[in-house]
């Protein structure tokens, strides 16, 4: 469960990519109870933020503006709506408490930039809107920092530039793929023959990667008290594009200038399984 936000009114819905990754099905609440399925079109897990498009729009709704979050400054004063712990609609007030531009290996994906608050984030918020005081979508609820589980005023949201460039008018294309970024000390330990590469963690079922023959993995171990499951592909390229961790860092130079990556429709993959490298084509309909 996870919140989101319609953005226009053809149906387009920003979320967390995490909610919606590894979903085989999606069903969209709005607030007067209308429930409406929905598929997931784009995905940029390296940001967690993703685009979903509704089946057919409610009979009566609001469409969210996006902000510049450029012209956010620390210490604005924000609005945070989401669904935590399935109480839908709940509304929460903070401040800026930073900009961030860089992100460790926690959770598997790397943010190039997020909003740091101290209004109140949890379960069930990941995906909603973070407004300014404007009205204006200025983030996505990403994330929190907690030892207890719950709140603890360190919240995250991916910024509306971000989630604006790569999932409303870029192409990041969903594939159905939950991975995990191997840096160079992990594709050592794993003997992979380049310095990383994209550890395929679970793929959903009848979804592009699914059809292309990708496998997930089957067993859960623990890297820096984390949870990753191994013994699936180890994607190193795809159309000859090394999937290494600096590649997946200059989201914003090197995929979408190098040969137009994401506005193909056929991608070959060389992909690492048992020991073999091995090629695969994945095929997109749109």
């Amino acid at each position: 469960m996870g919140s989101g936000v319609l953005i226009s009114g053809e149906g387009a819905i920003l979320t967390a990519a995490h909610v919606v990754n590894d979903a085989q099905k999606v069903v969209v609440i709005f607030i007067n109870g209308e429930e409406i399925p929905a598929k997931v079109i784009r995905s940029a897990p390296v940001a967690d933020v993703a685009l979903l498009k509704l089946s057919w729009m409610p009979k009566d709704y609001n469409v969210a503006i996006l902000g510049d979050s450029d012209k956010v400054l620390v210490g604005e004063q924000i609005i945070v709506l989401g669904a935590p712990y399935g109480l839908g609609h709940s509304l929460s007030v903070g401040h800026i408490s930073g900009k961030q531009k860089e992100k460790t290996r926690t959770s598997g994906f790397v943010i190039n930039e997020y909003f740091q608050t101290d209004a109140s984030i949890n379960q069930g918020n990941s995906g909603g809107p973070m407004f300014n005081l404007n009205g204006e979508v200025i983030g996505i609820s990403s994330y929190i920092i907690t030892e207890s589980g719950g709140f603890q005023g360190l919240g995250f949201a991916a910024t509306s530039k971000l989630a604006k460039k790569l999932v409303v008018d870029g192409n990041r294309r969903w594939t159905g793929i939950t991975g995990f970024i191997l840096d160079r000390e992990l594709a050592w330990i794993l003997n992979v023959p380049i310095h990383g590469g994209l550890l395929v963690e679970s793929v959903v079922q009848f979804s592009p990667a699914y059809f292309a023959g990708i496998k997930g993995g089957f067993e859960t171990m623990a890297i820096e008290e984390e949870p990753i499951v191994f013994g699936g592909d180890i994607i190193l390229s795809v159309n000859g594009f090394p999937l290494t961790k600096d590649a997946f860092e200059k989201v914003d130079v090197s995929l979408e200038k190098e040969s137009n990556l994401y506005k193909k429709k056929e991608f070959v993959l060389q992909v690492l399984r048992g020991g073999k490298v091995e090629e695969l084509t994945i095929n997109f309909k749109d």
